[in-house]
């Protein structure tokens, strides 16, 4: 049984203790060392995709605030400055709301724009020359960041249930892969998206090795 089975288990332990009898929740533990020296990301990651989080209601914030970001484009293409007001206030809302609601998923998804910014700066994504340009990398940091922490935690093609058959033909959404399509528009997008993707599968298999080193019990 490897890390990520065994962490899911621990999820149900129903005591804490930890002796030669009792080894249950060790992961757990296993899983809180492994990132003492790496920063608390991996952990996140974990939690996130197998502590059951609300990972729907993260997709529902991201698609809320991509809808009130172009109505607020909009209301400053018009000069409308009441509906730009509302907008503004709206997307605090939604972020407010995430906060309340899903504070760790929210932590994970702050922590990840900021490591997705810093790549896309080292890789030189987009030319930070003017006010603007800045500003245009900046939502694409987070587009990114988004998009692919929303398909790592869940990638499972709704179509089929990720079984890559619908009335036993192939399914014609995923190609019968089981995974759902990235849904953003335009392949510099697209790239970026699934090159973060991987990486944050390459995380949280570091994590897992890390805290799979760690028990005392072999896996």
């Amino acid at each position: 049984m490897g890390f990520v089975d065994r962490y899911i288990h621990a999820l149900s332990a129903s005591s804490l203790q930890d002796d030669a009898r009792h080894s249950q929740a060790e992961p757990l533990q296993a899983a809180a060392l492994a990132s003492v020296a790496t920063g608390d990301l991996g952990t996140l990651l974990h939690r996130a995709k197998y502590a059951g989080t609300a990972i729907q209601d993260m997709a529902k914030v991201i698609a809320a605030r991509e809808r009130l970001e172009k109505e607020l484009l909009e209301a400053r293409r018009k000069e409308d400055v009441s509906r730009e007001a509302e907008c503004i206030q709206a997307l605090a809302g939604d972020v407010v709301a995430m906060e309340a609601g899903t504070a760790h998923v929210a932590r994970l998804l702050r922590l990840w724009i900021a490591e997705v910014t810093k790549r896309g700066r080292a890789r030189r994504w987009m030319a930070e020359a003017t006010v603007w340009d800045a500003a245009a990398a900046i939502k694409l940091y987070r587009d990114v960041a988004e998009h692919s922490l929303a398909h790592w935690l869940d990638s499972t093609c709704k179509c089929c249930n990720g079984t890559g058959l619908t009335e036993r033909r192939q399914c014609r959404d995923c190609q019968g892969t089981g995974v759902a399509t990235i849904p953003v528009s335009g392949s510099f997008l697209l790239e970026r998206t699934k090159d973060m993707v991987s990486e944050l599968q390459s995380i949280a298999d570091s994590h897992a090795s890390r805290a799979g080193a760690k028990m005392r019990v072999a896996s």
